[in-house]
């Protein structure tokens, strides 16, 4: 009897290894309906963060949360060390996102739960990791997308952030759009400042967005929008960023043979 449990657990396991990590059609597939599944999520955290709490669409949080808790504790099976796994913290971020879906169901429906969600976000480098394996396109311009996600989770974290502390003590935001429009001002150093935050706690974060945020959201601008580079790495001394057409090294004068699709 324990015999037989013990081959059930392992061909679960290896079934489920093989949806996520394997090369076959099937798993290409279900990693790809996974990938559809995060980014509309996403987008329903977005338009939900902004809606009443009350509105009769929030139903479908219940099979949003069992799906999210079904793709965990698979991933959880498939760990080298399924305790470790839960300590990770995207692990962490899904398990507040759960929490945050089925809240309603035994407390208060409290709003702030909902912007919490916006942690899913964090789940978008497991889209780049499969983007890379199989779009030539992503291949190309990875260093530009990978920017321009993480200047999405920031600006949306940060935003979220925001939110919670100032919803219910300052009477200018009063749903997540009015923090989003705060935080994009403030990192963009526009300033209208038609939206202040007035306490403590808020002037605190402002600070913190404006010290560490305004360098970040620089830094990850810069990248998206300068010239794109390819790595490669030169033999003589490591440079590994080049324009795409370079023939000589930048920085010793070596001949470079960058690899090319023929695009240049």
């Amino acid at each position: 009897m324990t015999e037989t449990k013990d081959e059930d657990v392992g061909r679960l396991k290896a079934f489920l290894r093989d949806l996520y990590y394997g090369r076959t059609q099937r798993a290409r597939y279900f990693r790809f309906a996974l990938l559809v599944f995060d980014l509309l999520t996403i987008v329903f955290f977005l338009i939900s963060s902004m809606a009443d709490p009350a509105a009769a669409f929030h139903i479908v949080d219940i099979p949003i949360a069992a799906i999210l808790l079904a793709d965990l504790v698979a991933r959880a099976i498939v760990a080298n060390r399924p305790w470790r796994f839960f300590f990770r913290f995207t692990s962490i971020a899904d398990l507040i996102v759960i929490f945050s879906l089925l809240a309603p169901l035994l407390l208060e429906n409290l709003a702030f739960l909902r912007v919490v969600r916006m942690l899913r976000l964090l789940r978008s480098y497991h889209v780049v990791v499969e983007l890379r394996e199989t779009s030539a396109f992503f291949r190309r311009n990875e260093e530009i997308i990978q920017s321009t996600i993480n200047l999405l989770v920031f600006v949306f974290v940060t935003t979220a952030i925001v939110y919670v502390i100032e919803v219910h003590t300052n009477p200018e935001i009063n749903n997540y759009f009015d923090a989003l429009y705060f935080t994009v001002a403030t990192l963009t150093t526009t300033g209208f400042g038609d939206i202040t935050l007035q306490d403590t706690l808020g002037r605190t974060v402002a600070v913190a967005i404006m010290v560490f945020g305004v360098a970040l959201f620089l830094r990850l601008v810069q990248t998206i929008f300068r010239p794109q580079k390819v790595h490669y790495t030169c033999q003589t001394c490591g440079l590994n960023r080049h324009d795409p057409d370079a023939v000589h090294c930048k920085h010793c004068g070596e001949v470079l043979k960058i690899p090319t699709e023929g695009e240049w």
